[in-house]
This record gives C-alpha cells, sequence and structure tokens, in this order.
C-alpha cells in the first residue's frame, strides 16, 4: 500500500514494512507505529465517534440526507484517524447491505486518506440480538438467565457473531454483567440476575460464542462494576459496599468471562464506588483489571462517562481534566464520541499535565486490539453479500427455543396445560395480549426507534398465536384490551369483564413495557404507555404499573378461569394476584417469536422449564431479599411481613414431577486444593417430558467470618423423558468454596462445609456433608471458577 503524504514524519520503508507485514509479531507492528505516529494521531486512536448523531457533531454530520459524506467534515474528524466508530448501523438505522456500504467507506477513508492508514474498530450492540434493522430478537437476558442454559446462551451468540460480522463490525458492546439484586433498578432485564455464578458462567458463555475461539467478534464486559447495586436502585447512583462483597460478587463474573473466556474488552459503570468514579479508577481498572487478572485488551468508556467526571460527579473542573484523569486511571478510548481526549489529551501532554507514555500505553491496546481482531490487515466485507446470514430460518427457531426454554410457570393450580378440545372460546385482555414491542427489552432496534410503526419488526404476540391455535383447534379468541400499559382509566374494564365473563377460559396479558427512557415527562402516572422497565426507567414500586392489577382483581371476580401471564423484564411484587389466580406464568420480554412460546406452554404443546434467575419479593419494602444473603439478614422480619421471598431463587414449576435420590459425594473430605464430585438421580415420576434445573449449594458451617447462608456452586439443566432416571454428577474444586479472609487474600477455610442439592434455593431435597482439610490462600494462577457437570442416564 502506498502511504499518502500527511503532514508528520513520512515513515521509513522498514517501518513501513513492518507495519504492513500481516505476518509481524503484534508487538513489533505497534512498536513500529508508535515510533512514527505523532502526537494528535496517538489521540485520534482514542477517540470514538458516531457519524450520525446530532448534538455530538454540532451541526455537522458526516452522513448527508442521501447517505453520502460529507469530506470536509470527515477530514477534520477522521484526519488523524480514529479508534472507534460508534453504531453505525443502528445508530444510522441502516440495513446490512447500506451498513456494509457505509462502514467499508469510513474505512476506505482511513487506509486511503489518513497518513498512517489506520483502520477502526466499529461496534455495535447485540444484548439481545444484533441492534440494527433486520436483527433477529432473542429474549431479553434476564429470559435467557432463566433457561440456565449456558449452551443456548453460546449458540445465540455464534448466531450473532455472523451478522455483526457480515456488516463490518468487529466489536460488540455486550454483555452485561451486572449482578442485579435490586428489583428497582430499570435494568435488572438486562442482567443474568442476583448470583455472581450464574451470571458468570452464562457471560462466559455468551463471550466464547461470540469471540469464537478469536476468530469473531471482540465482547465488552459491562458496566465494570457493581452497576446493579446503586443508591435507590437508581440507574448511574453511588454505590457503598466493602471491598469483600465487590470482589466475591460484583467482580467475580468479570472475573470468570476473563480468565475463563479471555474476554477482550471491558466497558466501565457510570457511578462512583465509595466516592471513586469508576471512569477515573485506577484500582478498578489497572490495579485489579490488569494486575490481578491479567486482562491485556482494552477499556471503552460508557457513554459520555468521561464528560460525566466533570458534569455529574464533580471530580473535574474542565474536560481536560477529566479527559486526563479517566486516561490515567486506564480507560482507553472515549465513546461514543471525543469530548473529553482528542486535544484535551494533546494539550495535557504539550503543557506538561500528562506524560506522552500513559497515552502511548492506551495507544498500544487499542492498535492490539485492531489487529488482533484482523480489522487492521483485512477492513472491509462484501456489501452483497451482508445480508445473507439475516432473517434465516435457523435464527428464527433458535429465537423461538430460547422463548420456550425461557417460560417460567409460577403457579398452576391443575389448570394448566389447557386442552383445546374442550374450548369453544377464550378471552384475551391486557396491554401485553397484542403489543409486538412490548416483548422485546430496551437495547433492540424495535424498542430504540419505533420501528414497529415504521413496518420492518414483526413478531408473534400472543393474540396473534392463540388465533392461530383458535382456527387450528375449533375455539374463539374474544380480545379486549382492558387497560393501557400505565395510566388511571378504567374505561375498558366493563367489556373486558363481560367478555371473561362470557368465555370458557381467560388469559390476562399484563407487565411493563421496556425502553432505553430519558424523557422528562410531567405527571407520568397519567400516561397511557409510559416504559417501566430498561435504562433510565427506574421504579419506587414493583407493583403492576397503572391499573393492571385493579383489572385482574376484575377478572378474577367472575366465575371464569383465569391465566395471567407477566410479560416484564422485572418481577412484580403481586402476592394478593398469586394466591387468587388459578395459574401464572412469566414471560420475561421473550423476544419476536414469545407469542408463539406463551401459547405453546398455555396449551401443553411445551413443557415450562424456565426457572428464576432472582428472587421475587412480595413487597418492594422487603428488598433486598436475594437468596444469598447473610444469616442476620434473612432470619430478621419487619412488622408486618416476613423475610421469605414470594418466589425463590431458582423456582420453577413444571407439567410433571421431578423426583431426587440421594446427594451422594465421592469423598468426605477434600484438600484445599484438592478436587471433589457431587451426584444425584433424578427421575421424571410423571407422564410428560421435560427439563429440570439441578442445582447444587454450599454453605460454610463453622466460618470465621459471616458468610451467606448459602452459595450456588453448579447447575444442570437436565431433559427427561417419563419415567427415565439421569444421574447428574457435579465436579469442582475446593478452591470454588474460597472467599476473602480478613487480610483480604482468597483463601480456602479448614472446616466443616454442607453441600445441597435442590430444586430451587428454597427447596432442598438432600444434603451431605463435607470438611476441608486446611487452610490455604489460593495462588492466583490456580483458582477455578466454574463446576463441570456431567449427566448419564441410569438404566
Amino acid at each position: 500500500m502506498v502511504l499518502p503524504e500527511h503532514e508528520g514524519t513520512v515513515l521509513s520503508m522498514t517501518d513501513s514494512d513492518i507495519i504492513q507485514d500481516s505476518t509481524a509479531p503484534t508487538e513489533r507492528r505497534i512498536d513500529a507505529l508508535l515510533a512514527e505516529m505523532t502526537l494528535e494521531e496517538k489521540a485520534g486512536q482514542l477517540s470514538g465517534i458516531p457519524p450520525k448523531q446530532i448534538g455530538v457533531i454540532p451541526e455537522k454530520e458526516m452522513i448527508d440526507d442521501d447517505g453520502e459524506i460529507d469530506d470536509d467534515v470527515v477530514e477534520e474528524y477522521l484526519g488523524n484517524g480514529i479508534g472507534h466508530l460508534t453504531q453505525i448501523a443502528s445508530q444510522g438505522l441502516l440495513d446490512p447491505e447500506d451498513a456494509a456500504e457505509m462502514i467499508n467507506t469510513f474505512q476506505e477513508y482511513l487506509v486511503e486518506e489518513t497518513r498512517l492508514g489506520i483502520p477502526a474498530l466499529e461496534h455495535e450492540e447485540c444484548l439481545t440480538g444484533y441492534r440494527g434493522p433486520g436483527g433477529t430478537i432473542f429474549p431479553q437476558s434476564i429470559g435467557l438467565a432463566s433457561t440456565w442454559s449456558p449452551a443456548l446462551v453460546e449458540s445465540i451468540t455464534d448466531s450473532i457473531r455472523k451478522r455483526l460480522a457480515a456488516v463490518g463490525a468487529v466489536q460488540a458492546l455486550s454483555p452485561v454483567l451486572d449482578v442485579s439484586r435490586d428489583m428497582r433498578w430499570g435494568r435488572v432485564e438486562e442482567t443474568y440476575g442476583e448470583d455472581p455464578q450464574l451470571v458468570g458462567a452464562l457471560g462466559a458463555a455468551y463471550v466464547s460464542g461470540l469471540q469464537n475461539d478469536g476468530d469473531g467478534i471482540d465482547a465488552t464486559l459491562k458496566h465494570f462494576a457493581a452497576h446493579g447495586s446503586g443508591e435507590g436502585g437508581k440507574n448511574r447512583s453511588s454505590v457503598q459496599i466493602g471491598e469483600r462483597e465487590l470482589r466475591e460478587v460484583h467482580l467475580y463474573p468479570f472475573e470468570v468471562a476473563i480468565r475463563e473466556a479471555d474476554a477482550r474488552a471491558v466497558m466501565n459503570a457510570y457511578h462512583d464506588i465509595d466516592g471513586v468514579p469508576c471512569a477515573s479508577s485506577e484500582w478498578l481498572l489497572t490495579d485489579v483489571l490488569r494486575g490481578e487478572w491479567g486482562f491485556d485488551g482494552h477499556v471503552v468508556a460508557d457513554y459520555f462517562s468521561v464528560d460525566l467526571l466533570k458534569t455529574e460527579h464533580g471530580i473535574a473542573d474542565t474536560q481536560r481534566e477529566a479527559g486526563v484523569a479517566a486516561l490515567e486511571a486506564g480507560l482507553d478510548i472515549e465513546l461514543p464520541a471525543t469530548d473529553c481526549y482528542g486535544e484535551n489529551l494533546v494539550e495535557a501532554v504539550e503543557d506538561g499535565e500528562l506524560s506522552e507514555a500513559t497515552v502511548d500505553t492506551a495507544v498500544r491496546r487499542v492498535l492490539r486490539a485492531k489487529i488482533e481482531s484482523g480489522v487492521f490487515d483485512d477492513p472491509f466485507v462484501d456489501p452483497e453479500a451482508a445480508s445473507e446470514p439475516f432473517g434465516t430460518d435457523e435464527q428464527t427457531e433458535l429465537a423461538y427455543q430460547a422463548a420456550r426454554e425461557s417460560m417460567t410457570l409460577l403457579e398452576n393450580d391443575d389448570l394448566l396445560p389447557l386442552s383445546p378440545e374442550e374450548l369453544d372460546s377464550v378471552a384475551l385482555v391486557g396491554p401485553q395480549a397484542d403489543a409486538g414491542r412490548g416483548q422485546v427489552g430496551d437495547y433492540t432496534h424495535a424498542a430504540r426507534f419505533d420501528s414497529e410503526e415504521d413496518g420492518d419488526f414483526e413478531s408473534v404476540t400472543p393474540r396473534d398465536a392463540l388465533e392461530a391455535k383458535g382456527e387450528t383447534a375449533g375455539f374463539d379468541v374474544e380480545y379486549v384490551q382492558g387497560a393501557t400499559m400505565t395510566g388511571p382509566s378504567t374505561d375498558e374494564f366493563d367489556a373486558a369483564e363481560a367478555t371473561v365473563a362470557d368465555a370458557d377460559v381467560a388469559v390476562a396479558c399484563v407487565g411493563a413495557r421496556s425502553d432505553i427512557d430519558f424523557a422528562d415527562r410531567e405527571n407520568p402516572a397519567e400516561l397511557p404507555d409510559v416504559p417501566t422497565s430498561g435504562e433510565n426507567c427506574d421504579v419506587t414500586d414493583l407493583e403492576l404499573p397503572g391499573v393492571q392489577a385493579e383489572l385482574i382483581d376484575r377478572l378474577a371476580e367472575t366465575d371464569t378461569p383465569l391465566i395471567v401471564v407477566q410479560i416484564s423484564g422485572k418481577p412484580h411484587a403481586i402476592p394478593e394476584i398469586a394466591e387468587t389466580v388459578p395459574a401464572m406464568l412469566h414471560a420475561w420480554l421473550p423476544g419476536q417469536e414469545g407469542g408463539t412460546a406463551i401459547a405453546d406452554v398455555l396449551f401443553g404443546e411445551y413443557n415450562p422449564s424456565g426457572h428464576l434467575p432472582v428472587s421475587i419479593p412480595k413487597s418492594v419494602g422487603q428488598q433486598p431479599v436475594y437468596y444469598s444473603r447473610k444469616p442476620n439478614s434473612a432470619n430478621e422480619e419487619h412488622v408486618y411481613m416476613d423475610g421469605e421471598p414470594l418466589y425463590s431463587f431458582g423456582y420453577g414449576l413444571s407439567y410433571t414431577d421431578f423426583e431426587y435420590g440421594d446427594l451422594e459425594l465421592e469423598e468426605g473430605t477434600v484438600a484445599p486444593m484438592g478436587s471433589l464430585s457431587a451426584s444425584v438421580t433424578v427421575t421424571n415420576a410423571g407422564d410428560v417430558a421435560g427439563d429440570d434445573v439441578v442445582q447444587l449449594y454450599q454453605h460454610a458451617e463453622n466460618p470465621s467470618q459471616a458468610r451467606p447462608v448459602q452459595e450456588l456452586l453448579g447447575f444442570e439443566r437436565v431433559h427427561l423423558e417419563p419415567g427415565e432416571t439421569k444421574r447428574v454428577t457435579f465436579t469442582f474444586d475446593a478452591t470454588q468454596l474460597a472467599y476473602h479472609d480478613l487480610d483480604m487474600d482468597l483463601a480456602v477455610e479448614e472446616g466443616p462445609y454442607e453441600l445441597r442439592v435442590g430444586k430451587s434455593a428454597a427447596e432442598i431435597v438432600d444434603t451431605a456433608d463435607l470438611e476441608v482439610t486446611d487452610t490455604k490462600v489460593v495462588p492466583r494462577s490456580a483458582r477455578t471458577y466454574l463446576t463441570e457437570t456431567s449427566v448419564e442416564r441410569v438404566e
């Protein structure tokens, strides 16, 4: 390649050869680049740019209304190169072919028109699927967590990887590894729940599928760290937490994904921890992440979080000061645009406020990501082939499978499954019964850009699916919305009640709408469709929003059997409804195939197998009510309510019965660096096939410090035909019992432990005693994170 002329040092042929030689060692290529880069070019590599985002580039857009780039604007913002291109496909609302062409256009400019010819890392969001137009929408993360299936998660992200690669993306801002224990937080739906072991296992599977052993899309772990523990359950609010809990709960899933799955990027969280914002925490971003865990990828800023050091946290007086603080802490790339880095860093170096060596360190990480991802040597994709991996039958089937496996049956008083031949009419009511948007999570194209109304988002609603089944089976479906998602109107209550009273059975689809919401509304309680789940949608109660609970009360007064289907990304504290209705199903924002999956479960075409990844409280005032509280928190009660959740972590009903044998240990003792196997048989004692989630917990009997009442150690989803028995074996290392001692060293402690196997955290079916023979600090290289499982059929 001939490098164009540019102001600055002209590359020597030797350095040029090294830089362009794809077989040369990565670090040697980086050394050659750094040696020739100007300070402005280095700063360019530490910045991101959204090509079309009003307000980020005031009065200037790189892409005009005809989809063409403005050369002058591009030269101004990309002339020195750039680190990241921000969501060209999704924020640009581009179809796959157009997205590929536009990304190619920018990469061509960077390669051919900048002095060093360094392409950019283009990133997209993919929390529940490729976020741009045309992407398949899978269940929201909390729904995938309800499957307790790392294999399914890995299959989904392997599928997503192909679509991202087709348009030219090389990095994805997913997965979310926040541990969520305050259900008021709007972003609970984006998480894998309340338990660090479950979050870590599913997060590692997500990364593995996306990165494909280094030949895929770089995953970005977020939000580092403890983002799910903000004061008041509010997004971005301060976190007050001890180091021990921070390490053992909130840092743990990130460590698992880095050490087990080699995650290539990390995104900081917005908040502060004990007064230190994560974006400027050297302890977090450098000492722990790199020093302790050996992470060698790059750290990107959550959008605008560097600027928030000035505008929200107030620890910086200027954007330049904020940029210096973030870079020195170990935050390599400012996203989505250049506010605090760029020229601010150049001036800080020139004025002696920032070492150029610090800049070089961050640039080195970004260049390494570009070389190792393959984009440095091959930045272009084929636009004509970009649409090929989209909209395939395989993707639709996978979304359908995931939706079915995520369905969590909470109540069933012998009403389900329904027998279609016994029905003449079904009443269908509720604001989620015919809402395609209502089935999807906040980080989807459909939710963010109202694309359902634009006609390019298709989903099967419960109404669609029930009416289809009715046409086949010969029963009628009578639909009345009954109530809006939010707001006080009861205008349709009478019509809904009359419709239900005349039906053989009624299905009420209720819940909460998800979105990324930054609207400033007056009197939101009076509005009919306010999102109460998703980013910036934090709440102060956990009841069903609006008058949905009142609607259910009215319908329950009829003689018609009532099934409540919650389609929501957060749990709802509705003990009165749970006591009143004969059947209740939680659908967890099931995605584009959710309606069919719901109908399949209601009519027994699929046996529900979802298990809760969070504990559901009886009241918002009970929080926190997660299963692994310490004894004093778990045992103390409020004046008017006990301390037990409405439904426990791991809970989920089935249409069959599972019987467990005794929990058997390979040995009764284990050395602190030893390993052990525990096994249990599970039998399907019913007459229909089904899946159960076998859960193994551990409890320290006499620890030297206050410990959780129990902690998840391993789990396995197992399928059983009627009458079939299988043996599930868990193999784990004693290091998995370790916790941080009084000196904050991770240590396995001598003494008695109890292993527990159960169907949920509250339904333990058998226990076994285990003795650890000695106390030992665990070497960093010797720690094991995930329990291995095996399943064999017992004849």
